[in-house]
């Protein structure tokens, strides 16, 4: 397969700078409008719609955004997406945080996330480390509760990947990629017609990395490395005239280090049993879609996914006995006799700790919507009913060296849920959407503790959305979204009973929108303002302990908090200067706080802001396409500081990032050059406070888990 110049030139313009999020109906409905524009069509909700005429606060990440940067996973790319933050403790990133609310880490407790993930249909929620990007045609990112379409695991929002749907002409792509720590990336995708109803699709990429850490005592740099193969196959096949079935085939073999903490604060480490962060995945979706009947279109969609995952590191973050000469920690064979002398010498505790979970999802959900023509109320009002089941079941097998023995848990989950949705036309100019969850979440937990829970909430979420399309080109909404959370146990037996269990959380969501298309097409502006409310909020708080040696145990554990509060504003916008040059940002201002709430030490965090929610999030970029075949970018992430945890007040530092490509174009291949953070600034994603360093008598102080630094390569995609 091959492009003449002229359309590579003209998916620039059109794909490539930003200008990608007007209205499939304004395309097919206005004839003045550009014809070269390309659509974005958001694919996750009950009905496909535009992103521009769309009333919810989210973003699209294109799967021109990912080539770019050359993003090979979500992390990479997510800066793009205003409020939107992430949390490693881990090699990857597997939480994510939306408006200031999700989760952070896990390890032994089980957890309920708030920022939902699904990738093709498959329910990856909490295991969103295997979220590369190879062959994906775009991500989507809603922001707020999401309580009628996904239900309690989009309390925050929800991260919808879609990958690239099997074609009826048989076409390739092939894309190969360099770049410093030792970096090399391999992807091939194939396509095309298995039958006159079958047509395929199958991707597979590796990727590889020594990663970005120097283990000085193993004099090693790949103790941190990736090594992460990632296969998908996709079937499109046409049963009848009126039946569609869409089956999605996943496999994901993560195979990473992790050695991401240094006594120094620094990307050069001591330990002596570096961690690991593996993940093997199999997992199945399938999409029936029935148009046999005459009033409504019928799915049934069915998912699982089967994880084995470990998980683990050196919790001291050095050798056993060690000693410190000229603060770098060497071997000596007598501890004071050595070249430059003897500043101290320890005995320092030596310590891991490693967990090995089994995974199983399960889901199916059947799904009625109404046609066109088949409204309901004289005509004004299309629907949607449905029902859902999951099946989440999680064992665990924790392996501790302060442990008596290993720890052991099984927990089985089960939601329920039956939902509805009305979009009703008020008038040529108003509409209104109202929609309705009702979802039985209930849990089956025991441990090697001889702790035993169950759980049994029911919870009720909804919205209605009142838009006002002022013109083709104009769209104002405002909207009242319910969401909600799952109750839970913590299991760690140290823990006084009143902080065993926890409620369900809820969370009130005011917004207020604003889209336009202006300059005939040639720049846009997306904008939000949001005030939420939040009831009973699951607070991540932590007990430190301890030991008879003097170091000491880090407990982590969930509770309800009273209240609190988070409000803000979003804009994304960009802008065809000319045929050459486009210019795009994005913009997130966030204000959190917490109300009457006393932490597990007693300390009041009343008026507090909230963990990993910085006040402002950016990104700005300039496209410069200076003649066909040369394509330039340029763009700027930045976020505020903000708190790692809400049972400290330990803080990350502000960062801007610089990043850039540079593309040369010909008819079916590219060559780019690209790099980010070029400026190599150091900043953490993730943060703890307590002591872990017997040279100042393990005094409690702030570690970090740091991003990556300055990474650059080059890439060359191939089509055919």
């Amino acid at each position: 397969m091959t492009f003449p110049k002229s359309a590579i030139c003209l998916a620039i313009t059109a794909s490539i700078f930003n200008v990608t999020a007007f209205a499939e109906e304004q395309v097919s409905n206005d004839t003045n409008s550009n014809d070269n524009v390309e659509t974005i069509t958001v694919t996750s909700d009950f009905r496909q719609q535009s992103l521009q005429k769309a009333p919810v606060s989210m973003s699209v990440l294109t799967d021109i955004d990912i080539k770019q940067r050359n993003a090979k996973h979500l992390e990479e790319l997510i800066a793009i997406s205003p409020n939107v933050n992430f949390a490693s403790g881990s090699q990857r990133a597997r939480y994510y945080q939306i408006r200031g609310i999700g989760e952070r880490s896990q390890f032994k407790e089980p957890i309920n996330p708030s920022v939902g993930m699904i990738i093709d249909e498959v329910d990856f929620t909490g295991i969103g480390s295997v979220a590369s990007l190879f062959d994906v045609k775009q991500a989507e990112v809603f922001r707020g509760p999401q309580g009628t379409r996904f239900g309690a695991n989009a309390i925050a929002g929800m991260i919808n990947i879609t990958t690239n749907e099997p074609t009826e002409d048989f076409e390739g792509a092939v894309q190969l990629g360099v770049g410093n720590y030792n970096t090399f990336d391999l992807g091939v995708a194939l396509s095309g017609p298995a039958s006159d109803s079958v047509n395929y699709r199958l991707a597979v990429n590796q990727s590889n990395s020594d990663g970005y850490i120097e283990n000085v005592h193993l004099q090693r740099d790949d103790t941190n490395n990736r090594d992460e193969l990632s296969i998908r196959g996709k079937l499109a096949i046409e049963a009848s005239n009126n039946l569609t079935i869409d089956l999605a085939g996943f496999y994901f073999d993560f195979d990473n280090g992790y050695d991401a903490y240094s006594l120094d604060n620094t990307r050069e480490t001591y330990s002596d049993q570096p961690g690991f962060d593996q993940q093997e995945t199999t997992a199945f979706s399938a999409k029936f879609t029935y148009q046999g009947f005459d009033s409504a279109t019928i799915l049934a969609i069915v998912s699982t996914a089967d994880s084995d995952l470990a998980y683990g590191y050196d919790e001291d973050w050095a050798f056993g006995e060690y000693e410190w000469i000229s603060n770098k920690p060497v071997y000596t064979p007598d501890p004071c006799i050595t070249p430059t002398g003897c500043l101290a010498d320890f005995d320092g505790y030596s310590s891991t700790d490693h967990y090995y979970r089994e995974k199983a999802v399960l889901t199916s959900e059947l799904r009625a919507i109404s046609k066109q023509g088949q409204e309901i109320f004289n005509g004004s009002t299309a629907w949607v009913a449905g029902a859902y089941f999951k099946q989440d079941d999680e064992d665990l097998l924790r392996q501790y060296t302060y442990a008596d023995g290993d720890f052991t848990s099984t927990n089985e989950r089960t939601s329920v849920a039956v939902y509805g949705q009305l979009d009703t036309q008020l008038s040529e100019r108003w509409s209104l959407i109202s929609g309705l969850r009702i979802e039985n979440y209930s849990a089956d937990y025991n441990n090697s503790d001889q702790f035993d829970d169950s759980i049994d909430d029911t919870m009720v979420g909804g919205k209605l959305v009142l838009s006002y399309q002022q013109n083709q080109d104009s769209l104002w909404y405002a909207s009242i979204n319910r969401g909600y959370k799952a109750g839970g146990h913590n299991t760690d037996g140290t823990l006084p009973e009143d902080l065993r269990t926890f409620d369900p959380e809820y969370l009130l969501n005011y917004e207020l929108g604003y889209k336009v298309s202006l300059l005939d097409n040639s720049a846009y502006v997306r904008s939000s303002v949001f005030y939420m409310d939040r009831e009973d909020v699951q607070v991540s708080s932590s007990k430190t302990i301890e030991r008879q040696d003097g170091s000491s145990e880090f407990i982590s554990y969930l509770g309800n908090a009273a209240t609190g509060t988070n409000y803000g504003i979003e804009v994304e916008a960009a802008f065809d200067l000319n045929d050459f040059v486009n210019v795009y940002g994005s913009f997130g201002l966030l204000e959190t706080e917490f109300d009457d709430f006393i932490n597990a030490e007693g300390e009041s965090l009343d008026g507090r802001e909230q963990a990993h929610a910085p006040n402002y999030q950016f990104n700005v970029g300039i496209n410069i396409l200076p003649t066909e075949n040369w394509l330039i970018n340029l763009s700027v992430d930045g976020k505020d500081s903000f708190y790692f945890s809400d049972s400290h007040d330990e803080q990350s530092e502000s960062v801007a990032l610089l990043n850039a490509s540079i593309a040369y174009i010909q008819d079916n291949w590219q060559v780019k050059l690209w790099g980010r953070n070029l400026t190599d600034e150091a900043y953490a994603n993730r943060g703890f406070y307590f002591g872990n360093d017997p040279r100042d008598g393990y005094t409690a102080k702030q570690y970090t888990q740091l991003s990556e630094p300055l990474v650059f390569g080059a890439s060359l995609d191939y089509q055919f």
